[in-house]
């Protein structure tokens, strides 16, 4: 099988690893979705992605189409090879079970079922139990579709309306990984009810890296992980 697509509804949570060489592309089907992500070496489950580094050595604060995800063993997770929305944020981190509850109500699953009220923190945290991880193991994650700015009075605002139907990125994935996702609220969203958005999500195999490449050429930075992740893969057969 060289491609596969799921689409993951609003309040849930998956787990896979990706080898590397394929791609994840991830679309927003209805505008307003928010992907949480995280970023594990399967390998070596203390490797993880590393949100501080991947900001200041591309001297950015937004991700997209160029920009790579890194470890924090300076190894490049996977790299943004497409993205038609231009800002997505990682320094947010998640929605917890006290906010949902004070902003949409309590729901659990046992009383309510699939209209329950899942939280971010908590989707990750039954993810990294999959794989003999927990609370310790949390690093701050990706949210893609999501803008975040300051006010001027420096408070973090979530920019309504960011991510339209069709909104669309693609990951190309330079090292083997575990992958965590949910697609919960951002901890920033304060819409009237319960934001209930889904991905849909396509896995297929991605084209080689040439000495061209976008992203490996949009920072000198780039360049020293891709070494580095030449290094870690020295005399493994392609």
């Amino acid at each position: 099988m060289k491609q596969y697509s799921t689409h993951i509804p609003g309040g849930s949570h998956w787990s896979l690893r990706l080898r590397r060489g394929t791609s994840m592309k991830l679309t927003d089907p209805k505008g307003g979705a928010n992907v949480g992500m995280l970023f594990y070496n399967p390998e070596n489950l203390l490797e993880r992605y590393n949100a501080p580094d991947t900001l200041k050595c591309q001297h950015t604060f937004k991700l997209t189409r160029g920009n790579c995800l890194y470890s924090d063993m300076g190894r490049i997770f996977c790299s943004i090879i497409e993205d038609n929305l231009g800002w997505h944020e990682t320094i947010s981190g998640n929605i917890n079970a006290n906010t949902v509850s004070a902003r949409w109500g309590k729901r659990d699953y046992q009383k309510d079922r699939n209209d329950w009220h899942q939280n971010g923190y908590d989707a990750f945290l039954v993810e990294l139990a999959k794989y003999g991880l927990g609370r310790a193991d949390m690093a701050a994650n990706i949210n893609w579709f999501s803008k975040v700015t300051a006010d001027k009075n420096g408070n973090m605002l979530l920019e309504e309306g960011h991510s339209q139907p069709g909104s669309s990125l693609t990951l190309r994935f330079e090292m083997d990984t575990l992958v965590l996702l949910h697609t919960c609220p951002h901890p920033l969203n304060h819409s009237d009810t319960y934001p209930d958005n889904g991905v849909d999500i396509t896995m297929d195999q991605a084209k080689p890296v040439g000495e061209n490449d976008f992203c490996r050429n949009f920072r000198p930075e780039n360049k020293r992980g891709f070494e580095n992740n030449a290094l870690y893969y020295l005399g493994i057969q392609e």
